[in-house]
């Protein structure tokens, strides 16, 4: 036999990691020009991005993820209505307003199919400077999104809903852990 290719040795920390990337063909880097497809993208809202989008910068928005996610790519808001129902607000980053269809980027997220993660790291379907920054719903940040508005009487039957092109202003980064010891009255200060 012949050796094609020496992975580490089985000392080596980053061993496993690589055996596993080879076993299932992961991918650990993306092509030249899926990255600079990413690097061009601009890194904040424009004013041209606003065109035919609803505004909701100013209703109270926060995203609820585990301690250790890395991306936050939903986020949720919930506001009192006139009328004494309630309109829940499920917001998605819209990662399809930097990723054109049949683009480099779109290519090579359909090839790599999902985000893949590690204990201690993540192989992403997207190139990081949009999973980990311009499609991600950091608090205090101008972000567009996709939102779901649905409306709800205070028993929780659902009155109308409807699908929008949003931009959204997350205000907070919670946590379940954090929700939960709210919700149980031990609220940390």
């Amino acid at each position: 036999g012949r050796v094609h290719e020496a992975l580490g040795g089985v000392d080596d920390p980053d061993l496993q990691l690589r055996l596993i990337l080879r076993k299932y063909g992961l991918p650990s880097a993306f092509p030249p020009e899926v990255e600079a497809a990413a690097e061009a993208v601009a890194p904040q809202v424009s004013l041209s991005d606003l065109a035919g989008r609803r505004d909701l910068r100013d209703l109270l928005t926060c995203t609820i993820d585990g301690e250790t996610a890395r991306d936050f790519d939903d986020a949720v808001s919930l506001e009192l209505l006139a009328n004494g129902h309630l309109r829940l607000g499920v917001h998605i980053a819209d990662v399809s307003f930097y990723v054109r269809e049949a683009s480099p980027m779109d290519r090579e997220a359909a090839q790599r199919g999902t985000s893949v993660y590690f204990p201690d790291r993540v192989i992403p379907m997207l190139p990081g400077r949009l999973s980990h920054d311009i499609c991600c719903l950091q608090p205090e940040v101008d972000r567009l999104a996709l939102s779901v508005l649905i409306e709800l009487t205070a028993d929780g039957r659902i009155v109308h809903y409807e699908v929008v092109e949003t931009v959204i202003r997350s205000q907070a980064r919670l946590t379940y852990t954090r929700v939960a010891e709210y919700l149980d009255g031990n609220p940390r200060a």
